[in-house]
């Protein structure tokens, strides 16, 4: 017998937010997971907010529903919290209940823009990074490193001329074609007017130069975590320069450090071994690194793994959406950098464990 298709709304629900979550759903083992990382963070968080005034959007939520912007590829706050509004596995995630007024849009970004500072962002990787080395999952000797380029939020028309001497748009309105014949542009003479720091740069031959910000990623070669992060102006010596202060941070003496050619210098590799680091460089034609590195097993075995630091970098673009920045300013895209690789660790570790996220 066809039933008919009618509509009527219940005024009750006799299911609570909770029963509706299945128990064998993997956000539940990740939600216990970042519910006791952000239990540590109890006293930073403190130290961010005022005794007195009226109560804010309390940070832990505000972590987890960044947590859930970035696991689910969603590409604005204003998308977030429609989706917090009507999807309820978001909604227990977060930790409303199901008949709790969803923040506006932006009240989050107001609130979200005080707390996802870097020195947050790079607590809450710290302790993500803590739990790895507590289930074993981090080597304590085979490192890789690399860096790739962040698109930044400023059109390649905001690149103006600092003495204001540049060519003035052709037409009116909002877009207005401005051409750039015959113009050199340099980082010297030039800046943006939408993000000062963004820089023209590429990172290859062939490649259009763009507006950009480098991001950089040191990776342990066990299960391939992110172990430390660093956000950069675009530079040529970026890589190099960023490389050596994670280093110096992060490794201990007796550890191996695979990178591309791009790192095969001799100030660099002067640096490595300076601090007792094996620099597993590939090597240029007339590069620093000789049969000293090179004649060992271990060079090769480097030189494969570190490709790994790609799925990083991949993930982080197509999933996070870090491929083009949504923040202005060196700062907050730091914060953005490090935050995306503490939620990339959190979905590499749940990989190991077994644990299928069903994120995009």
């Amino acid at each position: 017998m066809r039933s008919a298709d009618i509509t009527q709304s219940e005024m009750f629900s006799y299911r609570t937010l909770e029963q509706r979550i299945p128990a064998s759903h993997p956000l539940r083992k990740l939600r216990m997971l970042v519910d006791g990382l952000l239990a540590t963070l109890h006293a930073d968080f403190e130290e961010l907010y005022a005794k007195t005034g009226r109560p804010s959007i309390p940070p832990e939520r505000l972590l987890r529903a960044s947590l859930i912007q970035t696991l689910y590829s969603i590409r604005s706050e204003r998308q977030l919290v429609q989706h917090i509004d009507y999807n309820l596995l978001y909604r227990w995630f977060v930790g409303l209940n199901m008949d709790d007024k969803v923040w506006d849009h932006s009240t989050f970004t107001k609130n979200r823009d005080r707390l996802l500072n870097e020195t947050v962002a790079r607590a809450f990787f710290g302790k993500v990074l803590g739990l790895a080395q507590w289930h074993g999952l981090v080597s304590s000797e085979h490192f890789s490193v690399d860096g790739t380029l962040i698109e930044a939020w400023a059109s390649a028309k905001s690149f103006k001329a600092k003495d204001g001497s540049g060519k003035p748009p052709e037409d009116g309105g909002r877009n207005a074609t401005v051409d750039f014949t015959g113009e050199e542009r340099k980082n010297d003479t030039h800046a943006s007017t939408t993000d000062p720091d963004a820089r023209l740069f590429k990172k290859s031959k062939g490649d259009k130069a763009r507006l950009c910000f480098m991001g950089h990623a040191l990776m342990e070669n066990r299960n391939g975590l992110a172990v430390d992060v660093e956000t950069t102006l675009a530079t040529g010596k970026a890589e190099r320069e960023a490389a050596a202060v994670m280093a110096k941070r992060s490794l201990k003496r007796g550890s191996t450090l695979g990178a591309d050619k791009n790192y095969d210098t001799a100030g660099f590799v002067k640096a490595m071994r300076a601090q007792g680091i094996t620099p597993h460089v590939a090597q240029k034609t007339h590069g620093a690194i000789d049969g000293r590195t090179t004649r060992h097993a271990g060079y090769g075995v480097s030189l494969r793994v570190r490709k790994r630091i790609e799925e990083i970098f991949g993930w982080a673009k197509t999933v996070a959406g870090l491929r083009k920045t949504c923040f202005i300013g060196l700062a907050k895209v730091k914060a953005q950098t490090t935050f995306t690789l503490a939620a990339y660790n959190l979905t590499r570790m749940a990989t190991i464990f077994g644990w299928r996220l069903n994120t995009v």
